[in-house]
């Protein structure tokens, strides 16, 4: 027999601990209260013969409690109860010293790994990670509901960011920069007014990036085309320099190769402020700002022509990369970069197809930028082409009081998910225990989700000035509260799902990727999208399907799936589940396909949809790349590419990292050893977690054997 325990683990019987527990109890009582031992085997064997695989642990004290009272033993009885009891406060009175002490001791790995852009060995980053241990004891003992933090051990669903729940903070956002630069905008109590000059307007977007990041715990994103006025500011001061200076003494053409030269300088050097600020600066909370640049040429933007010289900098700049401690060039995490596809740049004759095969040769060499494809956007958001925020989730689309689409100044109020493949491992193929499963967990996430909503109402303006009062998000008065934007769809709230792959196949037979999946995939993705919609609908809040990226998340509810089902084929046994709709990464599919076939998926997940395919050798591949870009654009909504490639970070080595005798990876070139300065990616069934040497000379990959 197994017991589950109060937080969802589960573990073997042991009778031991229910006769140490009442014979506890035994002692404190008057003799003639106490109960005989051979009574305490009865109530043992009591609870044996019920002849179940799994008993919880509080009916195992529930039944202890029966049985002593149908012995009459009252007073025995409630010593029991008040044993139970201090147990109980024991366990909820501190649940963080190990998980803190570990912290400082570096040895909490699942803490320290959660988050790969942080670095969880510098004492701002552990004070962090030191107060989001706390917010999570507080989160589950006391803020949340005991049944969704049952539902969150359990891996019935995700509660996202439970180490920032305890304060008033939200998810993520997409910064109304235009109206911050052209307004101005207070920081630290100090007036910045609007920049006169593209290189201060550098500065200030990253400061404000920085304030911004330092009071939310999710990603931001900033549309550049903001830019591109003040790059014409800068213009049109260097023109009226050198009408002063030389008036008609220099041609024209001379006067405009001065300007051209001083404004490509300080082109330059914004975007290299840009670059350096974002990767330099530390927030609050231990890393650097969580920022996306949306570089999107608007073919009514009166600024387009400074914007398309932005943007073809800003791609030169992220092609060169950024030093590292060795003076060697290496691809920054931050700021990410999507780039947009429309008519004018999609790579079929457009003005702007230079600036496109600009940012293929970016993403061969640094991985960057993603693409969004205009048409299909508009196709999906009502005629709109936006930025995703920086956790890669869409906002819905919302109109101000002058019937105007506004999405800059809004933001994700947080998330929870949904483990599916659970769900299809209870129902075990019978569809309609899987459709009633599904009801009562949609229900619980819904529960779960009012709950992130309701801890934001109420919060004053204060608690953020950067984001409230002074334009990040809105401009609200001192002691306002927040509440007017939570709801009316101003702000979203998400609902995320995992494993569609996993559950298809848990009830078809098959992968999503067949006829007969498909159909129940896509059924399935529709029931979630109206769960979203009728929330809408009944609550003014604007719910969103959310289906990106969320590695940590799709190891976490497998390894809780395999512990409690054992390894099932295709599903428990491969250690991950997939990102939301997504091909598992087994599956034999050429990128055109893959495209073709999640493109259907992200239509229906319009709160986040992200694809992405693994294309080899992207370096020496341009046009492959350029045919999949092209194809993007008439395809799908929003795409990236991923690539096996080795690169030494201590010398810049690109070329493979070889296997020495010792069995250690070794860049050929400079023969550092050091995994911690060296991308490696081996990658066979999309397995991300601890790889370890066998003895022979093979490397053991999540259970399977890789011959390198």
């Amino acid at each position: 027999m197994k017991v589950t325990k109060r937080d969802g683990r589960i573990v073997e019987y042991d009778r031991n601990k229910i006769v140490a527990a009442i014979q506890k109890a035994n002692a404190e009582v008057d003799h003639y209260e106490q109960i005989s031992e051979e009574k305490i085997d009865a109530i043992v064997a009591s609870i044996e013969n019920k002849g179940v695989d799994n008993l919880q642990v509080e009916a195992i004290q529930d039944m202890i409690e029966q049985k002593l009272m149908a012995e009459r033993k009252f007073t025995l009885a409630k010593k029991y109860i008040i044993y139970r009891y201090t147990r109980e406060m024991v366990r909820r009175a501190n649940t963080t010293d190990d998980s803190i002490m570990s912290l400082i001791k570096n040895s909490n790995k699942d803490v320290m790994e959660e988050n790969s852009n942080k670095n969880a060995y510098i004492a701002s980053t552990q004070r962090d990670l030191i107060a989001g241990e706390v917010s999570k004891d507080l989160t589950k003992r006391v803020l949340l509901p005991e049944k969704i933090v049952k539902a969150h051990e359990e891996g019935v669903l995700h509660f996202h960011d439970m180490d920032y729940f305890l304060q008033s903070i939200f998810n993520c956002c997409l910064i109304n920069i235009g109206d911050m630069l052209d307004k101005g905008t207070v920081m630290n109590g100090k007036l910045i007014e609007s920049p006169k000059s593209f290189q201060v307007a550098c500065t200030v977007m990253t400061q404000i990036i920085s304030a911004v990041a330092s009071s939310q715990y999710g990603g931001q994103s900033v549309d550049i085309r903001h830019l591109g006025r003040y790059l014409r500011k800068s213009r049109e001061k260097y023109e009226l320099h050198y009408q002063e200076m030389y008036g008609d003494s220099i041609s024209p053409e001379i006067r405009e190769s001065f300007i051209r030269d001083r404004l490509q300088d300080e082109l330059k050097s914004g975007v290299q402020t840009i670059q350096y600020q974002i990767n330099t600066l530390m927030t609050t909370n231990g890393q650097s700002p969580f920022v996306t640049l949306f570089l999107n040429l608007d073919q009514d933007d009166p600024y387009i022509e400074e914007n398309a010289m932005i943007i073809e900098e800003i791609l030169k700049q992220r092609i060169e990369g950024i030093k590292n401690e060795k003076g060697v060039y290496v691809t920054p995490a931050f700021p990410k970069l999507v780039y947009v596809l429309d008519e004018h740049n999609c790579l079929k004759g457009g003005k702007y197809d230079y600036l496109t095969r600009l940012a293929v040769k970016c993403s061969a060499k640094r991985m960057y930028p993603d693409y969004i494809s205009a048409k299909m956007m508009r196709k999906n958001y009502s005629g709109n082409v936006f930025s995703c925020m920086g956790c890669r989730s869409f906002l819905t689309p919302w109109k101000d009081e002058k019937g105007e689409y506004q999405f800059e100044g809004r933001f994700n109020q947080g998330v929870v998910s949904l483990n599916l493949p659970q769900i299809g491992i209870l129902a075990q193929g019978d569809e309609e225990k899987f459709w009633s499963l599904l009801e009562e967990r949609l229900a619980l996430c819904f529960e779960a989700l009012m709950c992130r909503h309701h801890a934001l109402e109420g919060t004053l303006s204060n608690v953020s000035p950067i984001h409230w009062q002074y334009g990040a998000i809105a401009r609200l008065k001192k002691g306002e509260t927040i509440d007017r934007l939570l709801h009316d769809g101003y702000s979203t709230i998400s609902l995320g799902y995992i494993g569609v792959y996993e559950v298809t196949k848990l009830m078809t037979g098959v992968s999503h990727t067949d006829p007969k999946g498909t159909n129940f995939a896509l059924r399935l993705m529709k029931r979630l999208r109206l769960a979203c919609d009728t929330w809408k609908l009944e609550t003014g809040i604007a719910f969103g399907l959310y289906g990106t990226p969320a590695e940590s998340l799709c190891y976490r509810f497998a390894e809780i799936d395999r512990k409690r089902f054992g390894e099932i084929k295709d599903v428990t046994d491969k250690g991950y589940y997939t990102n939301s709709y997504h091909v598992d990464v087994r599956e034999k599919i050429d990128a055109f396909s893959k495209f073709t076939f999640e493109s259907q998926f992200q239509e229906i997940s319009s709160g986040g949809a992200i694809s992405y395919v693994e294309i080899p050798n992207m370096r020496h591949n341009l046009q492959a790349l350029e045919d999949v870009v092209r194809f993007i654009y008439d395809n799908i909504q929003y795409a990236e590419f991923n690539t096996k490639s080795d690169y030494c970070h201590v010398c810049g080595y690109d070329g493979e990292i070889i296997i020495n005798d010792r069995l250690e990876w070794e860049c050929p070139q400079c023969h550092n050893k050091d995994k911690n300065k060296m991308n490696v990616t081996r990658r066979t069934c999309g397995y991300l977690g601890e790889n370890f040497w066998n003895v022979g000379k093979t490397k053991e990959i999540n259970s399977r054997t890789l011959h390198l």
